[in-house]
């Protein structure tokens, strides 16, 4: 191995003397302006030396000896500088890889806690802290420039009549969308704004959003990252964004205002985002990867982190700290056990929070801030810090309840307070709806918000974030359209992806002009839109699939920043769209169908009311053995209006119309008898997959048809009050 102690290189001369450094404070960390000058505040506590780097218009470099060290925290303070400074870090000390190692002074690093960036990446200027072509054990010694700066920031913003709309976690309807793909071929959008912060923000988008009726965006990274070099050769992007380079920083890709000139412009343009998204009452949720970061394993680039202090960001490998511990699939693994890690995390949650004003985050891979030594720690000290904080513990806080590592599936083992995606609704029903028996129990738990997953830990319903597609696989309607995976647009041999997709084609693979395939695929769309937003739980719609946006077979669209993935505004499935508004309308007109509390099958409030009944085609309650039939293929949920065992915003019971929920899975056609429940004898329908325009009024003791593979959502036609049947 080769270990180089570095010493401080000479700055360049510069035409006007530079200010003297004030020793300044150790916190906050990060560049903080006052209004008369910046503090500069860095974490390292197995750095020789630290230089502040700061650069004009032109790309001169002005070099400042930092000397003040508290608690490994280096600070200084410079008088008359502030906003839209650029700066970096040159950080001193062993380059000794096999002792986890990897400071060179030769490298201009990227500040962990920059709020803003003045730009990407550049390859080309060198990022690493390595010779390129040999092993990682060589240290580089020409000088390195491709990290982005970072930029000092005024961080006032007039929030002056934001709300928060503080939608309850029961009542949310969850839309997840790209920043970009959601506004780059709108043709209200101005060209100079889509695919940008301000293109959400404008009327045609929020508009959109609105009449949809969702409660919250979910955003894709939003925070910077890097695109990975082996697809920049390609002519690819890092799309979806997950290699974060800054957990601070608004992604400048997205900034109209970058496009302009003016990177420092994403902060208050993404603000303004999110105060154009509150006005429309639509929280925003940001898709976080605390888990890993874009500096790869040993042989990746070195940016930020890894060459300001390689074994307090990450997880290195104990018996040979030159190696990672890789739990994500990306070569690195943030070190959460270090308290240093811990604070930058909650800093930043706590930033997005108070000063971006977000409403909620989705961890990615979570499961990997739960480890403690290697297991999956429930009670890490990740999950203690949210618990007991202030501040993060009462936004909305969902797990991706699964990484690549041994025991990192932990779909229903989150702790309070927690929501997860759960995945085990999304392949349950997946399988239902392709026609495979034997589901009747799990369907019937997952209609009832996964009471097996979540009910005995405090948690409630909503805690279950239901799913059918999310932006990692197919969409809705490639799901109905293909079965095999065809992501040979990515450039690897269509070896990426997931080859367990639990998709049906309906018969065809891929597009048809077939107009009885076409016709099932597109009930068979409604289907899962049915059973998903008038389920319990919180449902979560994949954004595009409302419209039949197709990633024509790609399940991996990771890399496909262009048509592939974003949205076809000039090509949307009218019928869909006013589907699905419809349904969204009818869950939130209903109580019944968005319960704060599990069902319970027993008398409420002394009264002899069942909540729920769980009926079988002849209209007879479901058995254990129809429960265990692996022919069982259909079910009913009748839902009690006066069994919600809960109270209005004014203390009153809380009560709804009688509903009846039909569901087949088999091809073919079958007569459904309504009951009599609950002294109703007569059902409105409200919904039906297989015919959407269909219109009928049923006496209990009556049969309808259940057309094969279909919903249809009754209501008791006594009561009166809420969401008509057609509108």
């Amino acid at each position: 191995m080769t270990t180089t102690e570095s010493t401080p290189p000479t700055p360049r001369t510069q035409p006007s003397p530079k200010p003297l450094v004030r020793p300044g404070r150790p916190y906050p960390l990060g560049a903080t302006w006052d209004g008369k000058g910046t503090n500069f505040a860095l974490y390292s506590e197995n750095a020789a030396a630290v230089e502040l780097c700061l650069f004009d218009e032109a790309g001169h470099e002005t070099r400042y000896p930092i000397t003040e060290q508290t608690a490994f925290v280096w600070h200084g303070y410079l008088p008359n500088i502030g906003p839209g400074q650029r700066y970096g870090y040159r950080v001193h000390g062993e380059y000794a890889p096999e002792k986890g190692l990897r400071f060179n002074p030769n490298v201009v690093l990227l500040d962990p806690y920059a709020k803003a960036l003045d730009g990407t990446e550049r390859f080309e200027a060198g990022v690493f802290g390595y010779v390129p072509g040999g092993e990682d054990t060589v240290m580089q010694t020409k000088e390195q420039r491709g990290a982005p700066l970072g930029i000092v920031i005024d961080p006032m913003f007039n929030w002056v009549g934001d709300q928060k709309p503080n939608v309850p976690f029961h009542q949310s309807v969850i839309y997840e969308a790209h920043v970009k793909g959601l506004t780059m071929t709108h043709p209200d959008v101005p060209e100079a704004l889509r695919g940008t912060y301000a293109g959400i923000a404008t009327e045609p988008i929020l508009r959109y959003l609105q009449q949809l009726g969702i409660t919250a965006i979910e955003f894709l990274p939003v925070h910077q990252h890097v695109d990975d070099p082996f697809l920049l050769a390609k002519g690819l992007t890092n799309y979806w964004g997950y290699s974060t380079l800054n957990y601070f920083a608004p992604d400048v890709r997205y900034s109209a205002a970058a496009r302009r000139g003016d990177p420092a412009g994403a902060v208050p343009e993404f603000k303004n985002m999110v105060r154009a998204l509150h006005d429309a009452g639509i929280e925003v949720i940001l898709d976080v990867v605390y888990n890993h970061t874009a500096e790869g394993n040993h042989m990746g680039p070195t940016l930020s982190f890894k060459g300001i202090d390689n074994p307090t960001y990450y997880r290195l490998v104990a018996d040979n700290p030159r190696f990672y511990f890789d739990y994500t699939g990306t070569g690195n693994s943030l070190n959460v056990r270090h308290p240093q890690t811990l604070q930058l995390i909650m800093d930043s949650l706590r930033y997005w929070v108070t000063e971006m004003h977000v409403d909620g985050f989705r961890f990615d891979l979570a499961s990997t801030l739960a480890r403690g030594l290697h297991e999956v720690d429930q009670l890490s000290g990740f999950f203690t810090i949210i618990h007991q904080d202030p501040v993060i513990s009462r936004v909305k806080l969902i797990a991706e309840p699964w990484d690549v590592g041994e025991g990192g599936y932990q779909v229903g083992n989150f702790p309070v307070n927690w929501a997860e995606w759960n995945g085990i609704y999304r392949d349950d029903m997946r399988a239902f709806w392709m026609g495979k028996g034997g589901l009747a129990s799990e369907i019937g738990y997952r209609l009832t918000g996964s009471s097996d997953l979540y009910q005995n830990d405090g948690r409630k319903p909503y805690a279950s974030i239901n799913f059918v597609t999310a932006h990692d696989g197919f969409t809705l309607r490639d799901s109905v359209t293909y079965e095999q995976k065809h992501n040979e647009a990515n450039g690897e041999g269509n070896q990426d992806g997931h080859n367990h997709n639990l998709t049906w084609n309906c018969g065809v693979e891929g597009e048809t002009d077939d107009p009885e395939i076409n016709a099932l695929r597109a009930r068979q769309q409604r289907n899962f839109l049915a059973t998903l937003l008038l389920g319990q739980g919180t449902p979560m719609i994949l954004g595009g699939d409302e419209i039949g946006r197709t990633q024509k077979g790609n399940n991996n669209a990771y890399c496909q920043d262009n048509e592939i993935s974003w949205y076809d505004w000039a090509n949307i499935d009218a019928d869909l769209l006013a589907f699905t508004r419809r349904l969204i309308r009818l869950r939130k007109a209903h109580p019944a169908l968005h319960r704060r509390k599990f069902f319970s099958g027993r008398t409420i409030r002394g009264e002899d009311v069942r909540d729920i009944v769980w009926l079988r085609f002849d209209g007879q309650e479901m058995s254990d053995e129809d429960w265990n039939n692996p022919q069982t293929q259909s079910l009913g949920m009748f839902l009690d209006g006066d069994g919600l065992d809960d109270v209005d915003t004014e203390g009153r019971p809380l009560r709804d119309d009688d509903l009846l929920l039909l569901l087949s899975a088999s091809h073919i056609d079958l007569p459904f008898r309504l009951p009599d429940l609950d002294g109703c004898d007569t059902w409105e329908l409200l919904v039906d997959t297989a015919d959407d325009g269909a219109r009928e009024i049923v006496r209990a003791g009556e049969e309808t048809t259940l057309r094969g593979r279909s919903v249809k959502l009754y209501r008791c036609a006594r009561h009166a009050g809420h969401e008509p049947a057609h509108n």
